[in-house]
């Protein structure tokens, strides 16, 4: 009665008709687990480990609600009932998640045993370990949804036993093709200890592919305790993430990259209209250079920057510049220095091409010379690429394909160490640098 009486009372408080606060409610629930990864493969979770991944969320989710909503505590001194409604809420709210969830994965896990969901596979590896791998599932774990297409070696082994059991495509190096042909979910690798070499180079050729990438491990990697299973009775497979920071962190960067966008292009409108009459009057040709670059997912786009060079620079081919290049014009000294004739890539940031931070984007010419000395610059592509980056920070500009393959190391580095505070810590190096006028 007194929970009654308390409602009632902020009734008029709360300023809000109750379907539009229950649908801003609703609103804030689909965020915020969205952003936890509540909906993220839901065809691999297990329900018990999600009763504790749901806990803290729950906790979370309800104390913002009782902030934003309910602690209008204006006149009123029976708090007691303030915690038992909040108490009650959470209860409320966890159960009825867990079982949405439960009942989700339930019906999931159902449909996989019949087979009406299924994930269509390509094993890679060696002969023998593969083989036996390949029995093992078809044997004894049908119900994980498992449906080979086929198998890729990683050696010229015995491919004959592999008759009358899975067809034999050929070697892995074709694995991105088929994968976009085929369609492919999932990639299992199934190699001997003595070829783990091969491991590099496998995943170069799977960076920036949707698919879901698990290897078997040796009994060395299971004795260091590095194998983690989903499922007490599933395959001990090690899952090699694509997630290379957790989802909320990639929310809010795309929405810092946006939101820094707009600020600069509408505010500092003004002053680009200067550097864009500078440029017209001090050399002729376009205001605007754009060129095609590679980007996420190695897909081409057109990056915009203030033109720094002649016209006709590369009329002989492509080719890096340089601290005493020719081709440069004064005014582009000046703006390479400070970094001016970045600044409309600013608007490839606005429409999702680039980032903010991230490695720095390069043209197909070089990059298949890169490919010859570093076949891991795949890595690069799985993000999106940069107006700045820790390559460009540590190391600078690079003049050759040499340089530029020993910059790589600096933007792995990076990628395998991505988060909002190490994107907060290049920019600051970023402003020092422009401050310093040490670009080229």
């Amino acid at each position: 009665m007194e929970r009654k009486e308390l409602l009632n009372e902020h009734q008029e408080s709360i300023g809000i008709p109750l379907l539009v606060n229950a649908a801003i409610i609703g609103l804030f629930w689909v965020v915020l687990l969205a952003l936890t990864g509540f909906y993220n493969d839901i065809f691999s979770k297990s329900r018990i480990r999600e009763v504790f991944r749901l806990i803290p969320v729950v906790l979370v989710g309800v104390v913002l609600i009782f902030l934003a909503l309910l602690l209008d505590d204006e006149g009123v001194t029976r708090y007691t009932e303030y915690y038992k409604t909040l108490g009650y809420y959470t209860a409320v709210q966890f159960t009825a998640l867990f079982i949405a969830k439960a009942f989700a994965i339930t019906s999931i896990k159902i449909s996989i045993a019949r087979g009406h969901i299924y994930f269509k596979a390509i094993l890679i590896g060696s002969d023998q370990k593969a083989l036996d791998l390949y029995e093992e599932i078809e044997q004894e774990h049908k119900n994980q949804g498992i449906r080979f297409v086929g198998y890729m070696h990683v050696n010229e082994g015995n491919h004959d036993l592999w008759k009358d059991k899975l067809r034999h495509i050929g070697p892995y190096v074709h694995i991105g093709k088929l994968i976009r042909i085929a369609k492919i979910n999932h990639v299992i690798i199934a190699i001997e200890p003595s070829e783990h070499a091969k491991v590099t180079d496998l995943m170069s050729r799977l960076e920036g592919l949707d698919v879901k990438v698990s290897i078997i491990p040796d009994v060395y990697q299971l004795l260091l305790g590095s194998v983690k299973v989903t499922q007490a009775f599933g395959l001990p497979f090690i899952e090699i993430s694509q997630d290379l920071i957790p989802l909320w962190q990639k929310a809010l960067k795309r929405a810092i990259d946006i939101v820094a966008s707009i600020v600069v292009l509408v505010i500092g409108f003004p002053f680009l209209g200067v550097v864009a009459l500078i440029t017209k009057y001090t050399s002729h040709g376009p205001v605007f250079f754009s060129q095609e670059r590679i980007g996420r997912g190695a897909i081409p786009f057109k990056i915009y920057k203030f033109r720094s060079m002649y016209i006709d620079s590369e009329k002989h081919g492509p080719a890096l510049a340089s601290a005493k290049d020719s081709r440069i014009t004064p005014w582009g000294k000046f703006m390479r220095k400070s970094r001016l004739d970045e600044f409309p890539q600013f608007y490839n940031v606005l429409i999702g091409d680039m980032s903010l931070v991230g490695p720095r984007p390069e043209r197909q010419f070089f990059i298949d010379q890169i490919m010859l000395k570093a076949p891991y610059y795949r890595h690069l592509h799985r993000v999106r690429p940069g107006i700045t980056s820790l390559g460009q920070v540590k190391f600078g500009y690079a003049e050759n394909v040499d340089q530029m393959v020993k910059r790589l190391k600096h933007d792995i580095l990076y990628i395998e160490n991505m988060s909002l505070a190490m994107d907060f810590k290049i920019m600051w190096y970023t402003i020092f640098t422009i401050i310093k006028g040490k670009g080229k």
